[in-house]
């Protein structure tokens, strides 16, 4: 409740000032107010922010980023109008500790969100709260996961929703074509009467086009389930696209995952092809109704897959295949920057701030992510390491299927990683993009290692993470895992 305290005295305060002013210049508090936040603005016009979320879409999987497999026209023509990072990472690669990142900017082991079904703490500060203390009408349509009191059950109107008024979400479904979803005020349990993702994508647009006409900007976070498993649920005419058979893999798929591998993709990819002609058709309306100019848009996803890459499944692991995700933002007309592509490592925690910083909205102090906006408006790359982990291996990446611990730097060069035992992977990215080629120990890059451990060493140590074993934090935060490891969760 503190941050809440801190936020009262915060506004009362800036009225307090306000209304002196208005004395002195025979004003209202709320001209004066009004004026100063339009300052703030990039413009007079605030920019409306529109995030596209997608879960467990892997970086490499966009036809702009070259994947053989997949035509993805209407991303493709998004991000020749966007600013593409292409070293994009979710530094926790699972769902749950994603999201709380996006919401507040802040890190695993400050919010305590490192395993799936835990439920984000109501008085956290969270995206929607800031933005709509800045006059911004928010919206969430889709998949929520941070609620922690079932996957199927009402996450209700009030704290619990973290700050969002508009309200068409689920707590957690994977039934994409049988998909609960609650309405706003409406307790009651409801069903998108399609593929989940064709119905989420209307209601954005009913949303939308609701505000043509209103002054305030809006804020709108689009959660889709897919292209998460289970792979084969897309509408037929889209699975009939794709043949196992003519699935090209990724070198580094074994030869004992391969028809796995091909048979997962070939329905991985019709959810993604369906999830791109959705884009197209936000895109298209947004053009046609002339919001386009003034709306900014953030395209990713919560984690990748690593779907038989290096014989895995599923996510949490280090690989790129499971921690980096496409990540594009369409800047409005008014910021007059060129589409490029932006090498600088963003990860989850910073996605926040990012977005407050070319909107000129003060960061908060509970925000730890960084800041990188003005590398945005200058068109510069950042030669950083963003900060990658596994806190508690739990479910399909469990310690009996292989999970660990670990902490570790993603460059936009390397991939270094320790677990509890010392120095575990080392890939030179460049030189092994499938990441074949474990370099630990390796003497020709004995210094990179060094180099690596040693700022790694001192960002845990910056972040006061003293990297223990995952059972430590379970017992700090005072959380129930089954044997897997796992917070069991209900329907």
């Amino acid at each position: 409740m503190l941050h809440h305290l801190k936020k009262g005295l915060k506004s009362l305060f800036s009225c307090h000032i306000l209304c002196i002013g208005m004395l002195i210049l025979n004003t209202s508090c709320n001209e004066t107010k009004k004026k100063s936040t339009e300052v703030s603005s990039i413009t007079s016009q605030k920019p409306n922010i529109l995030i596209l979320l997608t879960d467990q879409w892997r970086a490499q999987a966009t036809g702009y980023a070259g994947d053989p497999n997949i035509k993805t026209p209407n991303l493709d023509r998004l991000a020749s109008e966007s600013i593409n990072f292409s070293n994009a990472v979710s530094g926790t690669p699972v769902c749950t500790p994603y999201r709380a990142a996006l919401l507040t900017g802040q890190l695993p082991l400050t919010t305590g969100i490192f395993m799936n079904d835990i439920q984000l703490n109501p008085d956290a500060l969270t995206m929607a709260e800031i933005f709509g203390e800045h006059d911004y009408d928010t919206g969430y349509i889709g998949k929520w996961h941070l609620d922690g009191h079932g996957r199927l059950q009402n996450v209700p109107t009030g704290e619990r929703r973290q700050g969002f008024e508009f309200w068409n979400g689920n707590e957690c479904t994977h039934d994409y074509n049988n998909s609960v979803y609650y309405d706003n005020e409406n307790p009651n349990r409801k069903i998108w009467e399609q593929y989940d993702t064709f119905d989420q994508t209307d209601a954005a647009l009913h949303y939308i086009n609701d505000r043509k006409e209103i002054d305030n900007p809006f804020l709108m976070v689009v959660s889709y389930g897919t292209p998460h498993g289970p792979y084969h649920t897309a509408p037929k005419a889209y699975r009939d696209r794709f043949d196992p058979e003519n699935i090209i893999l990724r070198p580094n798929v074994p030869e004992k995952s391969k028809k796995r591998a091909k048979k997962e993709l070939s329905g991985y990819y019709a959810h993604i092809a369906a999830i791109d002609d959705m884009i197209g058709k936000i895109t298209e309306e947004l053009k046609a109704n002339g919001q386009w100019d003034n709306t900014m848009i953030l395209f990713s996803s919560d984690h990748g897959d690593l779907l038989g890459s290096h014989g895995e499944l599923k996510k949490q692991q280090p690989y790129d295949e499971s921690i980096r995700v496409p990540m594009l933002l369409k800047m409005p007309a008014h910021a007059n920057l060129k589409p490029s592509i932006n090498k600088t490592v963003v990860n989850s925690e910073d996605i926040l701030p990012t977005l407050l910083g070319l909107t000129n909205i003060a960061i908060p102090s509970t925000i730890e992510g960084t800041d990188y906006s003005t590398s945005i408006k200058n068109n510069e790359d950042v030669d950083n390491a963003a900060l990658i982990r596994s806190i508690q291996p739990f479910g399909s990446w469990n310690r009996n299927r292989g999970g660990r611990e670990y902490r570790g730097l993603r460059t936009p060069r390397y991939t270094y990683t320790r677990d509890l035992n010392g120095p575990w992977l080392l890939f030179d990215n460049q030189e092994d993009p499938y990441q074949e080629n474990n370099l630990i120990g390796n003497k020709d890059y004995a210094t990179i290692q060094s180099e690596l451990e040693t700022k790694l060493s001192q960002r845990l140590k910056a972040n006061k993470d003293e990297f223990l074993p995952g059972s430590e934090y379970i017992k700090k935060w005072g959380y129930t895992v089954d044997k897997t490891g796992t917070v069991p969760y209900t329907e």
